[in-house]
């Protein structure tokens, strides 16, 4: 039986408290802590770049093209960018370059509230439970947003300047939208949703297609009707507007960078990342089912028994009824697209959260009336054991937080060797099992009484003061740690670097030091050959900002250079001045002459040679 729609004032209010979740959750103090190494400043030097240079066709970092994604992503961050007054409102760059992550997640969120409050979904439970419908579904509208936005993955990437955020929401727009054309061909039209595809390719690339393709087949076949969705999808006409709106970009940059973009882009970040691991991220083939465990946390159970319950009701739903298989058959895609995939990394389990938001919601939806004696014995205990699972976990991460005490000094980091002690002093992983605890609480009263169609709601709004009262501090306290020294440096790097003096970076490399110093970094590894690759090219390699020179008398170079690897061999003999001292990092000035007799006695006693200019997709 379908829950009844809520009214149009229900609805609204509905979604402005979901604006204000989202508000608290993703843009709250946004901006205040700095860009994350290592990818996240390479975001945005790019975006600033094209801000400031007016190229807004290929993104460029640390004086080279950047072809591992396209520009859609860089494109908004710019925007951000362009706003007068950086200094003032967005002095750490975080803001303007995060922006976009968050923005995407508090669309989603809503864009699934509204897609639940206007078809809400039929449920075993519908006449049972101390709640009208139009209440119940209002709450599992809500749920199913918080659900999303609380998955640890989205709680996390929502701050951070990627693109992977975009892509979700894009992703999550298109799959939506094509929804909602079978739900109601009548209301809603057909091209909408190959708009919101052609963004997806233009923020991931060709995965896109693949993913929303595959989804939608998958989606035919389960409801029996491919012949009726063709007509309504009208995939031909949909593609030729995806094109349209995607490969124009595409076209012009392969025209203006040629055979660069087409093996970078096209053979190494998208066909070889599938079949082979690139860049050391190997995992094993069943990666991502810990990850469909960990990032639906601590509302795993209701979204196996989501998935479960969605397959279970078998195929050829009605129309209006489909969005659960639907869902289903969107995160069997990704789950199955990305196992098969040779590379593996967490953030690809992202495009799923929107699905898991939705499963989640229906099961807690459907699990209103485990008390109810009219109901079938297996259901009654299935339901049961399902709820009791979700409140046993979220009190077993409320009291991994409490006693946090016996396990935060096991954290070893050679980058963050303070980071123990400062946790344990400022109480906020204590304060993050509270919020643990009362999400608990709340949930267990409100299931055991007529109120009970809202104790997942009443179990997200504790998350939520969590995400602002213990998560957001927590983020900030690993900045201080982790981030601060290397903008410390950086500013000593602009006080102190003469006129046309390179720079370079050696052993740990954070490529924020770029983006802070406004400067062309010359990035080296630990290894002995990265002391003789830098001094082959200071003399050798051309890129925007930097020319080469030879080393002669007088000629400086600034190296960052972090403790361990200050203690090497090859770099103990190196004569230097040190400028300045933060964290890890040491700022020395080193002659020239003296590098390049090191790399000299490097190559002459063992056998180091230069291979800084062999191929490296993921240079920078």
């Amino acid at each position: 039986m379908f829950l009844e729609r809520p009214s149009p004032q229900v609805r609204r209010r509905v979604l402005l408290l979901v604006l204000a979740c989202g508000i608290a959750l993703f843009i709250w103090r946004l901006g205040s802590t700095g860009l994350v190494d290592e990818t996240p400043p390479l975001f945005a030097a790019s975006a600033r770049a094209m801000a400031e240079t007016g190229d807004w066709l290929t993104p460029r970092v640390n004086g080279l093209p950047r072809y591992d994604k396209p520009p859609l992503v860089y494109w908004l961050m710019g925007l951000g960018y362009l706003l007068p007054g950086q200094s003032l409102w967005n002095p750490l760059g975080s803001w303007a370059a995060s922006l976009p992550s968050a923005l995407s997640s508090v669309v989603v969120m809503l864009a699934l509230a509204a897609t639940l409050l206007r078809w809400p979904q039929p449920s075993p439970a519908a006449t049972q439970g101390g709640l009208g419908g139009a209440t119940r579904s209002a709450l599992t509208a809500f749920s199913a947003a918080l659900a999303f936005a609380l998955s640890p993955l989205v709680l996390i990437w929502s701050r951070v300047a990627v693109s992977d955020s975009l892509f979700t929401a894009t992703l999550a727009l298109s799959l939506l939208l094509f929804w909602r054309r079978y739900a109601a061909p009548e209301c809603q039209s057909w091209w909408p949703g190959w708009v919101l595809l052609a963004l997806a390719v233009l923020t991931k690339g060709p995965v896109a297609l693949v993913l929303v393709g595959l989804t939608l087949a998958l989606f035919a076949w389960w409801q029996g009707e491919p012949k009726l969705l063709m007509r309504l999808w009208r995939p031909l006409p949909g593609l030729v507007i995806t094109a349209a709106v995607a490969l124009p970009w595409y076209g012009a940059e392969l025209l203006v960078e040629r055979e660069p973009f087409w093996q970078s882009f096209f053979g190494y970040h998208n066909l070889q990342r599938f079949t082979s691991v690139v860049n050391h991220h190997l995992q094993p083939w069943w990666f991502f089912g810990p990850m469909l465990v960990v990032s639906s946390l601590p509302f795993t159970p209701l979204l196996l028994h989501g998935l479960a319950q969605a397959l279970a009701r078998g195929r050829r739903q009605p129309a209006r009824a489909s969005l659960g298989p639907f869902a289903a058959c969107w995160l069997l895609v990704v789950f199955g697209f990305f196992t098969l995939a040779a590379t593996k990394l967490p953030s690809y389990w992202l495009p799923a959260t929107p699905a898991t938001g939705v499963l989640i919601a229906l099961a807690a939806q459907d699990l209103v009336a485990w008390r109810d004696p009219a109901r079938p014995g297996a259901s009654l205990w299935r339901g049961r054991l399902v709820g009791l699972a979700t409140l046993a976990l979220t009190a077993v991460l409320c009291g991994g937080l409490l006693f946090s005490a016996h396990w935060i000094p096991l954290i070893q980091d050679p980058e963050m060797p303070t980071l123990p002690a400062e946790m344990l002093a400022s109480g906020l992983v204590v304060r993050a099992g509270l919020c643990f605890g009362l999400a608990v609480a709340l949930a267990a009263v409100l299931a055991w009484s007529r109120w009970r169609p809202a104790w997942l709601a009443a179990m997200q709004l504790p998350l939520v003061l969590f995400g602002v009262a213990a998560l957001e501090p927590l983020i900030g306290l690993g900045d201080r740690v982790r981030q601060l020294p290397v903008r410390q440096i950086a500013a000593e790097v602009v006080r102190l670097r003469r006129p046309g003096e390179p720079l370079a970076m050696v052993g740990t490399l954070k490529p924020s030091l770029h983006y802070y110093t406004r400067q062309v970094v010359l990035f080296e590894g630990l290894r002995g050959y990265g002391l003789v690759n830098l001094a082959d090219r200071l003399q050798r390699e051309w890129r925007q900002g930097q020319r080469p020179s030879a080393a002669i008398q007088g000629r400086t170079v600034l190296i960052v250079i972090d403790r361990d690897t200050s203690r090497l061999a090859y770099w103990q003999p190196v004569a230097r001045v040190t400028l300045a001292h933060y964290g890890l990092y040491q700022l020395w000035r080193v002659d020239r002459l003296e590098l390049a007799r090191q790399a000299q006695a490097l190559k002459d006693n063992f056998a180091v040679t230069a291979n800084w200019q062999d191929p490296r997709p993921e240079r920078y």
